[in-house]
């Protein structure tokens, strides 16, 4: 299976074929949100007060995907 880097939405009409892979970090260890950049999506293993949840950046902090709260380990 080849990589391909794209710019601009990206559109399929059969669907996508395999899995969808994020970065995982801690909340200890999560980039800037505004270096990410909004709409940016990641998995935090303990971001949902020590459970993991994938979170998104809002271009200032990270979200919990759930509750819309910032991620925080406890």
């Amino acid at each position: 299976m080849a990589n391909t880097t794209f710019t601009g939405p990206v559109t399929s009409t059969n669907g996508f074929i395999g899995d969808i892979i994020v970065p995982t970090y801690t909340v200890a260890n999560a980039p800037s949100a505004s270096d990410a950049g909004a709409g940016t999506v990641v998995f935090v293993s303990n971001g949902a007060a020590g459970a993991a949840i994938l979170a998104f950046s809002d271009g200032t902090d990270w979200k919990r995907s759930d509750t819309g709260a910032t991620i925080a380990a406890a």
